[in-house]
């Protein structure tokens, strides 16, 4: 039996798309052909080749949030997969099956619960891919450049992963962690994941966490300029971006560039003028205009985590926690006021 959906990016009939940017996608067969199409397609990768030691079944299902992909695959045999090519980041994390890679000649193997990376983006890489269910986070290029910022006015320098497995265990651990709460929290729930705001900090969470995990040549540590930079004027350029933009899905990268400055730089002011982050005091502005519109909103139409998934925040819990800690009171009483 074979059973196929929409290749990504594309709408299948009844997909939802006034209410909510995520799609999904299952797609199911036995047949190696279809599976190869679909592959290709999925992943945009270059020169893929696939062998099976006789039969085998793939299912590969996929919530597409557009700037990233995440996907549950299985497959029933023993499948050995070349790559030519393969231009995005692909974090890959094992839940049942026995997964051996060979990257620039380099082999490696991987069990149940490890966290690895296919390949270098770019490299060609082999897979052997036996019977079960593996869990892959498929990220674009893009994304990381919204967490490390260039200094404005020279050419972005791409982002190298150094190396394919975590750092330590406790990052792989960080890893599954993420994973698993972007996709049960965030895509997983419809009121959040039709917000670009809720989306577009997902996105951001993922690649932080693919940086934080995997070594690679990304720089954090403020330098000369960057010091120079860190100014009270600097600072002010930021917060006025921040104020009147903080309805958008905007990034500390996006702030950065208002400002006319590096990431570092941005940082580093908030730091030495607030004690705080670019990130945290976006965040402060967002919970104020949450408050804003729990005095005014009608608690017969509107609840609190529906304002707060408006404003970006994941997660009920700690959308209650901020707003208890800064206005001394449950969100709930001030809507219901």
């Amino acid at each position: 039996m074979t059973t196929s959906a929409p290749l990504p990016g594309r709408i299948r009939q009844g997909d939802d798309v006034r209410h909510s940017p995520i799609v999904s996608h299952h797609f199911r067969s036995r047949r190696p052909d279809l599976i190869h199409h679909y592959l290709t397609e999925a992943y945009g990768t270059r020169g893929m080749r696939l062998r099976g030691n006789g039969g085998y079944r793939l299912s590969h299902r996929r919530l597409n949030a557009g700037a990233f992909r995440m996907d549950r695959v299985a497959q029933s045999g023993d499948l050995r997969i070349d790559v030519e090519q393969l231009d995005s980041v692909v974090v890959c994390q094992s839940a049942s099956s026995m997964v051996s890679r060979v990257v620039d000649g380099e082999p490696h193997s991987f069990g149940p619960g490890d966290v690895f990376l296919n390949a270098h983006p770019g490299h060609p890489y082999r897979l052997r891919w036996r019977r079960g269910e593996v869990l892959l986070v498929q990220l674009d290029a893009d994304l990381l450049h919204q967490v490390v910022s260039p200094v404005p006015g020279r050419r972005p320098v791409p982002v190298r992963f150094t190396g394919l497995q975590p750092a330590s265990p406790v990052l792989a651990e960080h890893w599954r962690s993420t994973a698993r709460y972007v996709r049960h929290a965030v895509l997983g729930n419809p009121e959040a994941s039709r917000h670009p705001l809720v989306l577009g900090t997902a996105a951001r969470i993922l690649a932080a966490a693919a940086l934080a995990v995997f070594p690679n040549t990304a720089l954090t540590d403020p330098g000369r300029q960057d010091r120079r930079d860190a100014s009270a004027s600097t600072l002010r350029r930021a917060i006025a971006f921040m104020e009147e933009n903080a309805h958008r899905d905007i990034s500390p990268a996006d702030v950065a560039v208002a400002a006319a400055v590096s990431l570092r730089s941005l940082q580093l002011a908030f730091r030495r003028h607030l004690d705080s982050t670019p990130a945290a005091h976006l965040r402060r502005i967002r919970l104020e205009r949450a408050h804003q519109e729990l005095r005014m909103g009608d608690p017969r139409r509107e609840t609190v985590s529906r304002i707060a998934t408006r404003w970006g925040f994941l997660s009920h819990s700690r959308f209650t926690a901020h707003y208890r800690s800064v206005f001394g009171i449950p969100p709930s009483r001030t809507l219901h006021g």
